[in-house]
């Protein structure tokens, strides 16, 4: 009867294929699962689709695996914005070369990792995602549209009062009212899409500010992400919130502190960081590396960071940087030290946030060494955790158009040209295509990097920064035979001419290791990636089942967010 129960689900799910897997063999959770699969409604798609049934069917997907077969005390979801595959397999060779190896043999970090999954992250209204609607699907555990935070996809974009009746709770909210510490960290703008989805809800991912928000939608009671992170009410606040963006928490008529002529942003006369410290009396403000490295952080109770105007730097110019900002590394170790005071676990969030910017500028250096960036943070999290009671996860939100060609001969550089052949039957030397010029091995499909000459360069080779706006036709492709095509500020060659690379719609990977990761397996929907989390945390399971969400033991319904905070 059980196996029945099993193949019925798994073929509902389109998992028939994994009927026979083997399944983690961790010890059982303090809130026990039934032994007996979940239900999903055999409803159609499109038209059935609502956030109670992803949320559902993810829950679903993430049991059947086994998710809820192993204690968790710690949870860690890392996320390389935009790292699609090909950008994992040319990290790994680039680093791989910059210490003289070959490079295709290397692996980084979380390619270490025991178990592995692919994820589809598609939007409810687009083929080809945002950062948004993926990171709202991870997040909470639904699928959502286009361009919206942590809100259902019944409210259309930039509808404020439809937003506000579908609010989603998400991973970092329960965690808080469950008792965990919690702890979000960028590299991007703490304020935008990835990381704005872990804390706000906004029918409108550019509502970031006050300025960005219309009218009718302050009028209507929304309010911008800023002003979220600071009024966030759930259990004591989210305990590490490390990135960029100072703009938009502090008023247009003050100063910024690193950089005198870049005031903030606000209209609304609100300095949003002293918000904060009036908020959390026992918390730490920084704005700077040095900062951050003089705090006492065994002993420091909640950190806000804030280390740029806008994003923060990539790792390449980091250290160009006339204050110094922490590297992700660096905000990784402060944030699991912050969080690993509480004796009941934490929930964190790190995102390498500008890969994805390096990607639709087409500048495959800085994609490449923020990838590694992010592999360096996951070791990091990996020595100062334990791999028993610790729960990490590596995904990506998105693809990009990068794409990797030719017949480059083993070990040759991956941001140089290509020596090897333009077909399987060429002989090695430099390939050249049927025009006879060289070409690279990374490239992309669309972007800045189009030949043709713009406003800012000629014709040819383009170099950062490059912002495309007007541009002529390209006159055949330029010969790349002196130029550099491995200097950090080389564009790679675009088909077509777009002011920004787009991102794409091809499955990105999905990495673990800890209590649970064994569930981590076969292709799943992005929005299971929550479930496989929250359920392999008993914590957070008890919370939602004293809440009347659970069958079986297992989540299953949407959790209000208004049962997650305190009552008045």
């Amino acid at each position: 009867m059980r196996s029945n129960f099993r193949i019925a689900l798994l073929a509902v799910l389109g998992l028939a294929g994994c009927a026979a897997t083997p399944v983690s063999r961790s010890p059982a959770p303090a809130v026990a699962t039934t032994t007996a699969p979940i239900t999903v409604p055999a409803i159609a798609r499109p038209q059935g689709e609502s956030p109670a049934w992803w949320f559902r069917a993810g829950a679903a997907s993430a049991q059947s695996r086994g998710a809820g077969q192993a204690r968790a005390k710690n949870v860690i979801l890392f996320i390389g914005d935009g790292m699609s595959l090909p950008t994992v397999a040319a990290a790994r060779i680039f680093e791989g070369q910059s210490r003289q190896q070959p490079g295709e043999e290397n692996q980084l970090s979380f390619e270490r990792f025991p178990y592995t999954a692919l994820s589809r992250t598609y939007n409810t209204d687009s083929q080809t995602p945002d950062s948004a609607g993926t990171m709202t699907a991870m997040i909470t555990g639904a699928k959502t549209r286009i361009g919206m935070l942590s809100v259902g996809q019944e409210a259309r974009r930039g509808d404020c009062a439809a937003g506000k009746k579908t609010p989603l709770a998400t991973a970092v909210e329960i965690a808080e009212a469950a008792g965990l510490s919690t702890g979000v960290v960028t590299t991007t703008r703490l304020t935008h899409a990835t990381p704005g989805a872990t804390y706000g809800h906004v029918s409108e991912r550019n509502w970031e500010n006050d300025v960005e928000m219309p009218a009718d939608a302050k009028a209507a009671g929304c309010l911008d992400l800023a002003r979220q992170l600071v009024g966030f009410d759930i259990g004591n606040g989210i305990e590490v919130a490390m990135g960029g963006g100072r703009s938009q928490f502090l008023p247009a008529e003050t100063e910024d502190p690193e950089r005198a002529r870049d005031n903030g942003v606000r209209l609304d006369g609100r300095n949003l960081i002293e918000e904060w410290q009036q908020r959390h009396p026992d918390g730490r403000y920084v704005w700077n590396g040095k900062q951050l490295a003089a705090l006492d952080l065994a002993h420091t109770a909640h950190l806000l960071g804030l280390f740029e105007p806008d994003h923060m730097n990539y790792e390449h110019d980091r250290r160009k940087d006339a204050a110094g900002e922490p590297s992700l590394t660096e905000m990784t170790r402060a944030a699991i030290t912050v969080l690993q005071q509480n004796p009941k676990g934490f929930f964190l969030v790190v995102e390498s946030g500008r890969i994805d910017h390096a990607h639709h500028a087409s500048n495959a250096y800085r994609a490449l060494t923020e990838t590694i960036s992010l592999s360096d943070a996951v070791r990091a999290a990996t020595e100062m955790t334990d791999e028993a009671d610790t729960l990490i996860l590596v995904t990506a939100d998105h693809s990009h158009t990068m794409s990797f060609v030719g017949y480059p001969q083993r070990g040759n550089p991956i941001l140089g040209k290509v020596t090897g052949g333009a077909s399987e039957d060429d002989a090695a030397g430099l390939a050249r295509d049927k025009l006879g010029l060289p070409f690279t091995t990374l490239n992309y499909t669309n972007g800045p990097g189009y030949a043709g000459a713009s406003s800012q360069q000629p014709a040819g080779p383009k170099h950062a920064p490059h912002t495309l706006s007007m541009v002529e036709p390209a006159i055949g492709r330029p010969d790349l035979t002196n130029v550099d095509t491995q200097d950090p500020d080389y564009l790679q060659e675009s088909m077509w001419p777009l002011s920004s690379e787009t991102h794409g719609g091809d499955d990105v990977g999905v990495w673990a290791r800890g209590p649970g990761s064994a569930a981590v397996r076969g292709s799943i929907e992005q929005n299971t990636i929550f479930h496989l989390l929250v359920q392999s945390q008993p914590t957070m399971v008890k919370l939602l089942c004293d809440l009347g969400d659970c069958e079986n033991g297992v989540p299953v319904k949407l959790p209000a967010l208004g049962s997650l905070r305190p009552k008045k």
